[in-house]
């Protein structure tokens, strides 16, 4: 009677062990791709913010939509999770004033992860006269 309870903790002691641990390796999973997803929006806002005004302001010179792979230096088929994205450049939400000198910058991912479908966004102004003008 003794062995079988103690059996019986011990199998609820590693079931619970082996739970922690794939809760944990699907937590850390999930962290990842949203810090590669970070980094994608990153470098797509980064890169804008280097193009002249007469190009973000040409619909036809930033292509809407990109596809972004986890991993870009793996080999073919093995590069991970896919990013699906959109960019979107529209007027900016501020006063006239100040509308034909500035745009707000919209890029989206959606991705998925096993069964669930993943989204993250980020916005941003940028204007006329800004880190362009540094640059050029």
């Amino acid at each position: 009677m003794e062995v079988s309870i103690g059996m019986g903790v011990v199998g609820t002691i590693i079931l619970a062990l082996v739970s922690g641990f794939a809760t944990g390796f699907f937590t850390m999973h999930l962290a990842r791709e949203n810090q590669r997803a970070t980094q994608i929006m990153l470098e797509k806002m980064e890169t804008i913010r280097l193009y002249s005004w007469d190009q973000v302001t040409d619909p036809t010179f930033i292509p809407p939509a990109f596809t972004s792979p986890y991993d870009p230096t793996a080999p073919a088929g093995e590069q991970g999770v896919s990013y699906f994205g959109t960019m979107v450049i529209t007027n900016a939400p501020v006063s006239p004033g100040y509308a034909d000198d500035m745009r707000m910058v919209i890029v989206t991912l959606n991705w998925r992860t096993g069964n669930l479908n993943r989204t993250r966004s980020f916005s941003s102004l940028i204007s006329r006269d800004g880190l362009q003008n540094y640059v050029y």
